[in-house]
């Protein structure tokens, strides 16, 4: 029986010490990289659970004027870091990620719903190989060099599955989105030599999830799937927080 119980507590021990290494050497700054039409704070479910669970947060506020200032705002983001970096973009902010990854800080990248160009690419080409079929997005022509989506239509292509009231709020707090966002070309995708990870929509109404496949798979991401609208940071915070939480355990 004493044999059995040090059996018992020698496994517990080890599973503990485990159980702290792998603590230990998780990447632990996180920087979250938002899209367009919507501002850092709709990552406030994400943030909170990463911080429980010991991780350094950090949302970026891009000023949404050009790619160029949005990469710009995150690398200001990433070196104020102490130590490595999980760098994770939803939406547009793929872009971003993708062309601010390449900072030597950056151990990888987490795309959420997101786009994720190649070299010469941009957020306006990739949406033009969506699939035929698919309904595009309800934006509005451009008013002064800006965009935004048609508010009646939000809920439906943008947060099918955030509850009436937020998705509401979302649509008519909309943050102008400015066509050099849209247009801008990525010059060297970090994905190229950064591991990533990928979270794909299953029921995404604004980036068609066979678009986020062919993505995904070009950047040879270990790819989640949810069944989700395109807010599923907002709808889901616990599926995004597990795949964060996953890349940065592995890329350590």
């Amino acid at each position: 029986m004493n044999t059995t119980r040090k059996l018992a507590a020698s496994a517990a021990l080890a599973a503990s010490a485990f159980a702290t290494h792998a603590s230990q050497a998780a990447v632990k700054n996180i920087v979250l990289v938002h899209g367009g039409f919507v501002d850092g704070s709709g990552w406030a479910q994400v943030y909170q659970g990463l911080r429980k669970d010991g991780y350094n947060v950090t949302a970026v506020q891009n000023p949404t004027i050009s790619l160029a200032d949005d990469v710009a705002a995150t690398k200001l983001m990433i070196s104020q870091q102490s130590g490595p970096v999980i760098l994770v973009g939803h939406s547009y902010g793929g872009a971003v990620i993708t062309e601010a990854g390449t900072d030597p800080k950056v151990k990888g990248l987490v795309y959420i719903a997101a786009f994720a160009p190649d070299k010469g690419e941009s957020v306006q080409s990739l949406l033009g190989t969506a699939p035929k079929d698919a309904a595009p997005p309800p934006i509005l022509p451009p008013q002064n060099g800006f965009l935004f989506l048609d508010r009646a239509k939000f809920a439906e292509a943008f947060a099918a599955d955030v509850a009436p009231g937020e998705a509401a709020f979302m649509a008519d707090s909309q943050v102008p989105w400015n066509l050099n966002c849209l247009a801008g070309n990525i010059t060297d995708p970090a994905w190229r030599s950064k591991r990533s990870w990928y979270l794909l929509t299953t029921e995404d109404r604004m980036i068609p999830p066979p678009l986020q496949h062919q993505m995904a798979e070009r950047a040879n991401a270990t790819v989640a799937e949810v069944k989700g609208s395109h807010a599923i940071y907002v709808s889901q915070p616990h599926a995004v927080i597990k795949l964060i939480e996953q890349a940065a355990t592995a890329t350590n």
